[in-house]
């Protein structure tokens, strides 16, 4: 089985490092793509869109297309990429893994208030996070994630979502929530905030808890890995 990761705001295919061994201990086949706007500060990232970005992963997915269904992986913004592709192609994904993230809805955009010089977003400083976001790491992560940042594309995070195809909600998903309880989704669940509102709409879904911060990939990547073979069923 192919799993495409696809990571948050600000980071490369390879902050999923310590994930892929897992996976593939798992018997799984691990994609992690870097995409356009995100390989290097010195990108031009003027140019890039959340469409674009979710344009690339349908050409990843459709590139695979002799290989059987895939699974998305998508960490917090990339949520809203992996969603964009299963309602693009919602016959060629096998489930949809949502981690800190969710299925992004129609004309939602991830981070309308985030901060862009331009069409440049880069990390804000770390007093500007809640504490429950930044939980577990150690002051030399903090360090090394601030040295790693490339600048999200402005567009990828105030761009709305765009969906268009009933079919998507056919498709399995499962939420991995290291910030919040199943408890508290729940409660934003029915309580209608728009972030959730794709969530009951969805044939199968479910909610997975990781206690941890925004970033599980980093302060708890094997327990993280192995929620999501768990979630392929393998």
């Amino acid at each position: 089985m192919n799993v495409i990761l696809i990571a948050g705001f600000w980071l490369r295919g390879d902050s999923w490092s310590e994930v892929v061994p897992v996976l593939e201990q798992a018997g799984l086949t691990v994609h992690t793509p870097t995409l356009a706007g995100l390989t290097s500060v010195d990108d031009d990232r003027s140019d890039v869109t959340l469409a674009s970005q979710i344009a690339e992963v349908v050409d990843l997915v459709d590139s695979l297309a002799g290989d059987g269904k895939v699974v998305l992986v998508g960490h917090s913004g990339g949520g809203a990429i992996i969603h964009g592709v299963v309602d693009a192609r919602p016959d060629r994904v096998e489930r949809a893994i949502y981690v800190d993230s969710g299925p992004t809805p129609e004309g939602v955009p991830i981070n309308q208030g985030l901060e862009a010089t331009g069409s440049d977003a880069p990390l804000p400083p770390w007093e500007d996070f809640d504490e429950t976001d930044l939980r577990d790491l150690t002051d030399e992560q903090l360090a090394w994630f601030r040295e790693i940042a490339v600048p999200e594309p402005a567009r990828v995070a105030h761009d709305p979502q765009h969906l268009t195809n009933p079919a998507r909600y056919e498709v399995p998903i499962t939420l991995i929530s290291s910030t919040f309880s199943r408890a508290e989704i729940e409660e934003a669940i029915a309580a209608g905030v728009p972030y959730f509102t794709e969530v009951p709409l969805m044939a199968r879904a479910t909610i997975v808890e990781l206690p941890t911060g925004h970033w599980p990939q980093f302060t708890k990547p094997r327990e993280l890995g192995r929620l999501i073979a768990d979630a392929v069923g393998v």
